[in-house]
């Protein structure tokens, strides 16, 4: 009886802390992706990673981990030209 007793109210409890939860887009704390325009205001203080640019010879989505000066992370997607393209 007791062991149900305390199983009951451990779910009840999870219950209400999980309806107390604000909802958010993203729960795990990563940045979201940013699409660029170049009407952004960029506050780019340092460069994380960028992926690389394929050897293609197209327009291609890149994207780039930077901290703003106030230590934050964003991660932002833009278009390059590839690599592929041969000089004619």
């Amino acid at each position: 009886m007791k062991t149900s007793t305390l199983l009951l109210l451990a779910g009840a409890s999870c219950m209400a802390m999980a309806e107390a939860r604000p909802m958010t887009a993203d729960t795990t704390g990563a940045p979201r992706l940013e699409h660029y325009d170049y009407s952004m205001d960029l506050d780019i203080a340092r460069v994380i990673q960028t992926t690389e640019i394929p050897n293609v010879c197209e327009v291609v989505p890149m994207q780039m981990v930077y901290e703003d000066s106030h230590g934050q992370r964003h991660v932002l997607e833009y278009s390059v030209m590839g690599r592929g393209c041969g000089s004619y």
